[in-house]
């Protein structure tokens, strides 16, 4: 899958102009799949049993010495790949018992934990992590086993992986960590989640857009609002000198608006900066 979670702009156009609007990029749930598509023809025996979930039969491939634990299928898959998409428990567990390799990426950069974390089967991922696998692997898209929990607003996963001292703040390709990942997505909750477990909420992508930029121009108010609260700048700037203001133009402007007023009433801004009419108009001036 090309350019996974990718945004991009053009230099000489307003972010919020509908030609820089990055919707064509986002992914398409509807066409991504986390599992694998499985012809047997290119399996091995131990992946067919493995992938059927034939606990017996992975015994017998093994004992009979007719495959190796950790063979390759064509697409550099391992038996324990496809027990964790296919959520194969009883299977994982004997794989690991006979001491298979963790960590083997297949033909994606993706271990085997990736994928239980992708195709939500917790069990497998579980059995991984007790047993060593590491949560900080990277795939051909930079993105981690919590990056796609995070995807798919998975908190027990998460949970999970960070007790397992996952990186909270590794970033793809695209400079998105979970956390910005989550705001892209619109995956109020596990923005929250991800918060409350110490992420970083002024960290920036690859074109140093903020999360707040970033929610604002995905047209999430419920996350611009969180993100408010935690004292996010909205003055700070991206490459192109380019505020939240800007990305705020013109649909949701009211919610930084309306988040100045407010703390004009109450006073300094939480962010430490001064929140005045001028600093608003030079921002929009660009």
């Amino acid at each position: 899958m090309k350019r996974i979670f990718g945004l991009r702009f053009r230099k000489d156009v307003s972010p919020t102009s509908p030609s820089t609007l990055p919707w064509g990029e986002r992914i398409n749930r509807v066409s991504y799949q986390p599992g694998y598509h499985i012809r047997n023809k290119s399996l091995k025996k131990i992946h067919k049993a493995a992938s059927l979930g034939n606990v017996a039969g992975v015994q017998h491939i093994l004992l009979l010495k007719k495959n190796g634990l950790d063979d390759r299928d064509r697409k550099n898959r391992t038996a324990l790949h496809l027990a964790c998409a296919k959520g194969h428990p009883a299977v994982v567990s004997l794989l690991v018992e006979r001491k298979c390799q963790l960590n083997l990426c297949d033909s994606e950069n993706r271990t085997a934990l990736m994928k239980a974390t992708q195709c939500r089967e917790e069990e497998c991922a579980n059995i991984l992590l007790e047993h060593g696998a590491d949560p900080d692997v990277v795939d051909v898209n930079g993105n981690t086993a919590l990056h796609y929990a995070a995807l798919d607003q998975n908190s027990s996963m998460a949970a999970k992986l960070l007790s397992h001292n996952a990186n909270i703040e590794a970033k793809n390709k695209d400079g998105l960590t979970p956390l910005l990942l989550a705001v892209t997505e619109n995956q109020q909750q596990m923005v929250e989640f991800l918060i409350k477990n110490g992420a970083n909420v002024h960290v920036t992508d690859k074109k140093k857009r903020t999360a707040l930029m970033l929610a604002l121009m995905y047209e999430s108010a419920a996350t611009v609002k969180l993100l408010l609260e935690q004292g996010i700048d909205v003055f700070a700037q991206d490459i192109y000198g380019w505020t939240a203001g800007d990305y705020a133009l013109p649909v949701n402007c009211h919610l930084i608006s309306e988040y100045k007023e407010e703390k004009q009433h109450k006073g300094p801004s939480l962010n430490g900066n001064p929140v005045c009419e001028s600093s608003e108009e030079d921002s929009l001036s660009r």
